[in-house]
Formats: C-alpha cells, sequence, structure tokens
C-alpha cells in the first residue's frame, strides 16, 4: 500500500530530475529506474566504498521529518523570493506580509491545538529552547517539580542545572514498557510543588504518558502542566483545554511537517506572566520607547528577529497536517507501527521494546539484535539495504535506564507519515537478514 501522498514525491520511485542532473554534474552514475537495476554511486559523502543497493528507506521520523511536503518548500520559497522582510519592524507593505505570516501561522497552531488566544504561543528554534524558556521562566529555588523516567535531556539538563540552584526534582519512575502510573504523579506531589513535566510520548519506545489523568492531578493540587510534545504535535490528537495543559513545547520540524528552527511555547492563562521571566530580552519591535522588556505575549518570549522564512513553512506544514487530518495520520502510523511490531516480534534473536501496542504509542520502535551492537545494526542497515534509522541513547539516557538498554541503547526505527507497508516489510525482511548472521 502506497502512502497518500507517493506520487508527489519522485524518490519514492528512484530520484527526481533535478537530482539526476547533480549527479551527472558531480561524477555520479545515472539512476537506473527503467532497468530495475539499483542506484549505482560513484562517490557517497562520508562512506567510504560504493554505495550499492535499492532506493533509500527513511525511517527517521522520529529525529526530524523527511520528506517534506511540497507545500512547504514552495511557502519558503514563496517568502524568500516575494517577500523578504523583516515582520513587526517596519510599516511597508512588505514587513506587513511578513507580519501576517507570523500571525497566520500563530493562528494554525492554535487551531491544531485548540488554543483560544493564538498571541499565547510564543515561537522558538525548537522544543528544547521552549522546554527551556518555560523551566527557567517559571521555576525557582525552593521548587519541586515532578517529572518521569523516561525524559528526554532537554528536560533533564535543564532540570538538573536548576537542581544545582536549590530546586528539588522528583523523578517518578515508568514501567520497563515506559508507562508511567498517574496514581505515581500524584504520590509525588509535595507541598512545594509548582510543576508536573511529561513528555507526551517517548523518543525512545514510542509510549504515550496519560497527559489528561496528569492535567487533572495539576488541576486538584494548583500546580501547573508542562507538557513536551516534540514527538507528538501532528500525529496525535492534543486539545490543551480538555487535556488541562498549561505549557506547551512543540517543536516544527517532525510531525508538523515543518523545517529545522522552528517550534514554539503555548502559555496557558494559568501561568502568571508577572512572575515569567523570559530567556531573552531585546528588540521585539514594540514598545521601543522602553528600555525594559514588554509584559505581554508573544513579544515578552520573541526578541531578536524570528526565523520568519522557517515560520512561513511551519504554516504550510501545520495546515497540511490539518487537510490530511490527524486522525487520518494517525490511523495510517498505527497501521505501519502495528506491522513492524509484529514482524520484528517474529524474528528469533530481536528483542522489541516498549509495550507492544501501536494504539498506546506513537510510530517510534526500539529494538535490539541479540550479540550485536545498536551501532553495528544500523551500519549494515544503512550500507546493505539503504535503510535509514537511529541508534544507541536517542538523547535519552534515562529512558534507556528505565527499560534496560542503557549504555548501549537500541536500534530505532522512526516511522511517518510517508512511509509505506512495502518499507515496513522491507525493513523487517533486512533486520531477519542481519539477525541471521
Amino acid at each position: 500500500m502506497r502512502s497518500p501522498l507517493y506520487a508527489c514525491f519522485p524518490w519514492k520511485r528512484g530520484v527526481s530530475p533535478n537530482h539526476v542532473r547533480e549527479c551527472e554534474s558531480e561524477g555520479n552514475a545515472l539512476p537506473r529506474e527503467q532497468t530495475g537495476r539499483p542506484l549505482v554511486w560513484k562517490s557517497q559523502p562520508q562512506v567510504s566504498t560504493p554505495l550499492e543497493g535499492p532506493r533509500l528507506i527513511y525511517l527517521d521520523n522520529a529525529a526530524t521529518s523527511y520528506p517534506k511536503p511540497p507545500q512547504v518548500v514552495g511557502a519558503m520559497s514563496h517568502f524568500m523570493r516575494e517577500i523578504g522582510a523583516n515582520p513587526g519592524r517596519s510599516a511597508h507593505r512588505l514587513s506587513v506580509a511578513a507580519a501576517r505570516i507570523v500571525y497566520e501561522a500563530r493562528e494554525a497552531l492554535a487551531q491544531l491545538f485548540h488554543i483560544a488566544n493564538p498571541l499565547r504561543i510564543a515561537f522558538s528554534l525548537n522544543a528544547t529552547e521552549a522546554l527551556n524558556l518555560a523551566l527557567y521562566g517559571i521555576l525557582r529555588p525552593g521548587d519541586h517539580v515532578v517529572t518521569s523516567s523516561i525524559e528526554h535531556n532537554s528536560v533533564m539538563r535543564p532540570l538538573r542545572a536548576l537542581e544545582q540552584e536549590g530546586m528539588e526534582v522528583a523523578v517518578v519512575p515508568c514501567s520497563p514498557e515506559g508507562f508511567l502510573d498517574p496514581a505515581d504523579i500524584e504520590r509525588a506531589i509535595k507541598s512545594n510543588t509548582k510543576m508536573i513535566v511529561l513528555n507526551h510520548a517517548s523518543n525512545v519506545v514510542g509510549t504515550i504518558l496519560p497527559i489528561p489523568e496528569a492535567g487533572e492531578i495539576a488541576r486538584r493540587h494548583g500546580v501547573l502542566l508542562l507538557v513536551d510534545a516534540a514527538q507528538t504535535v501532528g500525529a496525535y490528537p492534543i486539545d490543551v483545554e480538555a487535556d488541562k495543559i498549561d505549557l506547551l513545547a512543540f517543536t516544527g520540524h517532525k510531525s508538523l511537517y515543518g523545517p529545522m528552527g522552528t517550534g514554539g511555547l503555548y502559555i496557558g492563562e494559568r501561568v502568571k506572566l508577572e512572575e515569567f521571566e523570559p530567556l531573552k530580552r531585546g528588540g521585539t519591535g514594540s514598545r521601543s520607547e522602553l528600555e525594559e522588556q514588554p509584559d505581554f505575549l508573544p513579544d515578552m518570549c520573541e526578541s531578536g528577529t524570528l526565523n520568519t522564512v522557517g515560520i512561513a513553512g511551519l504554516e504550510a506544514g501545520v495546515r497540511f497536517v490539518m487537510e490530511q487530518g490527524v486522525d487520518e495520520i494517525r490511523r495510517h502510523e498505527v497501521e505501519l507501527t502495528q506491522k513492524l511490531i509484529e514482524g520484528l516480534l517474529a524474528i528469533p534473536g530481536v528483542t522489541v521494546y516498549g509495550g507492544h501496542d501501536a494504539e498506546r504509542q506513537t510510530a517510534t520502535v526500539s529494538f535490539n539484535i541479540e550479540e550485536l551492537e545498536p551501532s553495528e545494526v544500523g551500519f549494515r542497515l544503512d550500507e546493505e539495504y539503504g535503510i535509514l534509522c537511529r541508534v544507541g541513547l536517542h538523547c535519552t539516557p534515562a529512558a534507556h535506564k528505565t527499560i534496560g538498554t542503557f549504555p548501549a541503547g537500541t536500534v530505532r526505527f522512526g516511522l511517518g507519515y510517508f512511509n509505506t507497508i512495502e518499507e515496513v516489510e522491507r525493513a523487517v525482511e533486512a533486520i531477519r537478514k542481519i539477525a541471521k548472521r
């Protein structure tokens, strides 16, 4: 079964005409699509030996999505060719056009996440910056934070740094499959707890954490809920009102299909702006008569020129997601994920981590092959089968300690909306062959 926009991406059938011309100009062999023979490269960046094999299969979507929808590339190209001005800094027509793009991107994100006021979304370079903005903006010495044992270093490193400054951190253990019991969150809350910080889904095993339940707990105890949604925005339904999310950190370059260098933080009404400390200060294009930082959103959190070309691409990615429908994207990824899990579980010597249930996780699957290091498996997949994935600790040592794969880590397949059943079958067959050796 082909993915819905198979025809939009010539590389799914081989390579694009532009890439063919690039191959010719760089002295590489032409792709032999008509004969059905594999691509043969005379040179390959960062590979010491020639690469001969079938078309590439990209299974690293948990790191960044690829390919991007044509609309994203088109929006970015249009901005650079036709607009190019600085938003919110000037009154001429191109600056106004740039500002309109930024605001329309906020509106699109607000619609996707069910946010009433788009101005409560502050843009950032990525989810990591958004998380740092939330943590450093709110937490102070003496505060207590509850988090889980499968958090990414974009949460754990700021928390450990703040811990050195006098803040307390309680890490609630998840199960070896990566699941979290909401009752354990509630038991960890103290009188000085200020915030619960959870990822929406693990970037190692894909398990989805109980965010709605955590939101209820946070409201009962008068604390804030910060959600790291890097792995779920665009691929899993999010409703900040229904789920009682106070702060939502997101990235643009994964399941929102935008470019790298885009992301943001939703700051809810329960956050006291008079106590919020911006991560940086500077020019905003507003209240320029003052030398103090503006005290209103989003300006207080958006000093300096925004990545407007990136935001143009992000808006196009968000609108692509809404056009396809998050539920349809989710359905397709669940189908692919269950097929992958079942295929890997059937291979002798392969250990698959997580809950083995695609309905309870994202399209991220981690596994290992007995007696083989993850790095060796990843290298073989790339070199021999043209399958691109990620191996190691995935910037999440806590999760690997939880599931028992520290320090070597795992092989991680990150499926996406543009992957196909046929690609999953090829990946499973490649693992079967590697495991036999």
